[in-house]
């Protein structure tokens, strides 16, 4: 395999936590930063696209869901739209809690506060892919190793264990899935449908949205029924769901890791033992 050099410089470009830093505050800007005109146009466009729709068709409201008891001043960040936090930080400002007086939910909420959800969490991904690129410039890499880490990263979002197949990891891929789409359907059998809902578990639901498309699409199919009673085991599912999630940051962190140290030639713990290098990795990963 080819081992190809950074195409700048680094002292030329933006340090790579700026860059990241620079992209959650606005969308593209690290990519903007690093001369890629055309990824940061790209990403601004879908990113805040995605956001500034979501706002109008939820009127604004995705921060109103919260009681008033639970309003404080850091609530905000602890949702998924923190991954963009230029857009929330003016939402915030512009917008807050909707004000004293209660206003009804538009009949669209639910689709909108998807999508300001998902607005965040791809900008977290892109993010990351803006760190990786700064520290490509100036580093070794080898070519052809893994596909970029956030390619990987995007797909398993997308869909649990895509960013394994991605990878040559078919295997462990499956089993991700499995595990991970199973443990959020137990979890959703369990709620009797509870948990696919915002506007009743803010914050448990935007655990579940870390699983990606899959819980986001299934919360529109089946979600959002007249709950007349609660289950017996409701809040279990809850919890459970968030927790299928959750685990999808793990299997994200480890898809990252693995195609950027199979790109710079650092040993893959998960891969041979730990002892193979890059080369090793990619041999291991195919099978």
């Amino acid at each position: 395999m080819a081992v190809t050099t950074g195409t700048t410089a680094g002292a030329t470009g933006p340090h790579p936590t700026l860059a990241s830093l620079a992209t959650s505050l606005v969308p593209g800007a690290g990519h903007y930063m690093l001369g890629n005109v055309r990824l940061a146009a790209s990403g601004f466009v879908v990113i805040q696209g995605l956001y500034l729709l979501g706002v109008l068709l939820s009127d604004g409201l995705f921060l109103s869901i919260l009681p008033p008891e639970m309003r404080g001043t850091f609530s905000p960040v602890l949702s998924p739209e923190a991954g963009n936090l230029g857009a929330l930080l003016a939402h915030v400002q512009t917008v807050g809690y909707g004000g004293p007086a209660p206003r009804v939910w538009p009949s669209p909420i639910h689709v909108g506060v998807a999508l300001t959800a998902s607005s965040g969490i791809l900008n977290l991904l892109l993010a990351a892919r803006a760190h990786f690129d700064a520290r490509a410039r100036s580093s070794a890499t080898v070519e052809g190793a893994a596909p970029p880490p956030g390619q990987a990263v995007l797909l398993a979002w997308l869909v649990p264990g895509g960013g394994h197949f991605l990878q040559g990891r078919r295997a462990r891929g499956l089993v991700v899935f499995a595990l991970l789409v199973g443990l959020f359907a137990l979890g959703t059998m369990l709620a009797g449908t509870a948990n696919l809902d915002r506007t009743r578990h803010f914050y448990y639901w935007g655990g579940q949205a870390l699983l990606g498309p899959i819980a986001l699409v299934w919360e529109q199919v089946v979600g959002h029924s007249i709950m007349e009673a609660p289950t017996r085991y409701d809040e279990a599912g809850v919890v459970i769901a968030s927790i299928a999630g959750m685990l999808n940051v793990l299997v994200m962190l480890d898809v990252y890791g693995t195609s950027d140290a199979r790109l710079f030639g650092r040993p893959v713990p998960t891969e041979s033992g730990g002892d193979a290098g890059a080369t090793g990795g990619v041999q291991a990963g195919a099978r």
